[in-house]
């Protein structure tokens, strides 16, 4: 279908309060295109006569779907029905009604872990469904793969020009420091800035440290999207990653250094570690023309700047 342009067009990015669409909204700017907003309080995306409405009132003719119900483990394993029933309410509403209302072109946001718990590394898009999830965010997942199949069924059957794509984990401004909910990135700068306030002379990370991690900065996650909107039209979902991996140890120690934290990182290696690794193949995105610009320590200190202005309860 060649170059899609948002130049001029009206642009609806679904959940623009979250750390993703909110990224995608700051990115859209130089885009020339009107951007489109549905605040939850007037408009609740898991009921299909308000979403339909919305749509049909404010005829959007591209959307970014990155509204989603979203939580850490302890989230996900207390209350599954949550998070199947909201997800799957959420993309399948927004996708019928896009249809529905002749929406020109959707991009569906997924994440990594729709990926099995043993997928070979790096993990290549047509993994996806060729062994178990991780137990501990099945549900989410579940409800993730369902959106990404949605994509794929409106293009076979109706020919929608409907996309997805699937970021690995991500950090950046709006992130989630609550420690109790947050994930690795936010959690360990949290946690050395405080230490580093009260004059602590460690701090404890869980595990050995030897696990390696994929991380990329929410605003290359967002040029990314836009990059894919304008240049790719297919079935099957995108990687969106850095591909580059890093240890929890080493990145313990690069936020030590951002943070100025002069102590300790001490590992208690009683608790368990995860998956050993878990890194996404960037090939399919690098091969249309899209590499991460933002490198791991300039990413992690502007993020120590905007949570030094936000606050520690920043995007809880």
């Amino acid at each position: 279908m060649g170059q899609y342009s948002l130049s001029g067009k009206r642009v609806w990015v679904a959940g623009h309060r979250g750390m993703v669409g909110s990224a995608i909204v700051r990115r859209l700017a130089g885009e020339g295109c009107e951007v489109l907003s549905a605040p939850r309080d007037r408009v609740d995306l898991r009921d299909q006569a308000a979403t339909s409405a919305w749509i049909a009132e404010n005829r959007p003719q591209a959307v970014f779907l990155a509204a989603a119900k979203v939580g850490g483990i302890l989230a996900n394993d207390t209350r599954p029905a949550e998070f199947l029933f909201d997800n799957l309410m959420i993309e399948s509403n927004v996708v019928e009604a896009s249809y529905r209302n002749g929406v020109e072109k959707l991009l569906f946001l997924g994440s990594s872990c729709i990926y099995p718990r043993l997928a070979a590394q790096p993990i290549q898009e047509n993994a996806l469904l060729t062994g178990p999830l991780e137990p501990t965010n099945e549900w989410y997942a579940v409800a993730k793969i369902a959106g990404v199949k949605l994509a794929q069924a409106y293009r076979r059957q109706y020919g929608c020009d409907f996309i997805s794509a699937m970021p690995t984990n991500l950090y950046g401004p709006g992130d989630n420091f609550d420690l109790a909910a947050s994930h690795v990135i936010p959690a360990l700068m949290r946690k050395t800035h405080e230490a580093k306030l009260r004059g602590e002379p460690a701090v404890q990370i869980w595990g050995t440290g030897s696990p390696r991690r994929e991380f990329l900065h929410v605003d290359d996650c967002a040029d990314a999207c836009v990059h894919l909107m304008k240049v790719y039209s297919d079935e099957c979902h995108v990687n969106v990653g850095s591909g580059m991996e890093i240890s929890i140890g080493d990145l313990a120690l690069l936020i030590r250094d951002v943070v100025g934290f002069r102590g300790e990182i001490v590992h208690d290696a009683s608790k368990p570690d995860g998956t050993p690794r878990k890194l996404m193949s960037n090939g399919k995105l690098n091969a249309l023309g899209w590499t991460a610009k933002i490198a791991l320590r300039d990413g992690v200190a502007r993020t120590y700047e905007w949570f030094l202005r936000s606050g520690p309860a920043a995007g809880s």
